[in-house]
């Protein structure tokens, strides 16, 4: 039998290199710019002082009369009833006169009872009372005022800084593809 040449097929891929080096960011933000502004708040308060009114007139009325303009009013408010009374009181007197026939009605007796019954002086000085003195306490209230302050903010923001730096990519081939055929080895002794 005869053996059949064999051609030989010998095959080498490609290959192909990569090499990279990463990329890199760099990335920065400066802190923000604050302005910060303040207002005190004002608190004032305001008192006056309390006023304190004593008024004793009436009872220094009551001790002595009081001005010589109050006493005449009472005294000329008065007159009228105590001449009114020493009218009637006049008139009493005259009646028993007339009957003095009467045990008791002699001119002596009716003399006697009239200077007990004359009616008093007029009375020139107020009446006497513990509320003659008035005592008046004015009590002024507190003003307060408040204006209210205030904190104002103010933010500028800063924008991040950024910085990319490219990474490197170097391809190459490392192997060629390559095809190597070998052929049979020829018997020449024919």
């Amino acid at each position: 039998m005869s053996s059949v040449p064999i051609v030989q097929i010998r095959q080498t891929p490609g290959k192909i290199g990569i090499e990279t080096s990463p990329g890199s960011f760099s990335i920065r933000q400066p802190k923000a710019d604050m302005q910060i502004t303040s207002t005190p708040a004002h608190l004032e308060i305001r008192q006056a002082k309390t006023e304190l009114t004593i008024d004793q007139s009436r009872a220094l009325a009551a001790y002595d009369g009081g001005s010589h303009l109050e006493m005449s009013k009472r005294l000329y408010s008065n007159i009228q009833q105590i001449f009114l009374q020493g009218l009637t009181q006049r008139m009493k007197d005259g009646e028993r006169m007339r009957e003095f026939y009467k045990p008791g009605n002699t001119l002596g007796n009716i003399m006697k009872s009239r200077s007990q019954n004359d009616p008093p002086f007029a009375e020139f000085r107020g009446a006497a009372s513990r509320d003659n003195v008035d005592v008046r306490v004015d009590l002024i209230p507190v003003s307060i005022e408040v204006q209210q302050g205030g904190v104002d903010i103010e933010v500028n923001i800063n924008r991040p800084e950024i910085e990319y730096n490219r990474g490197k990519v170097n391809i190459y081939m490392q192997q060629y593809a390559s095809v190597e055929f070998t052929p049979p080895a020829l018997d020449t002794t024919m």
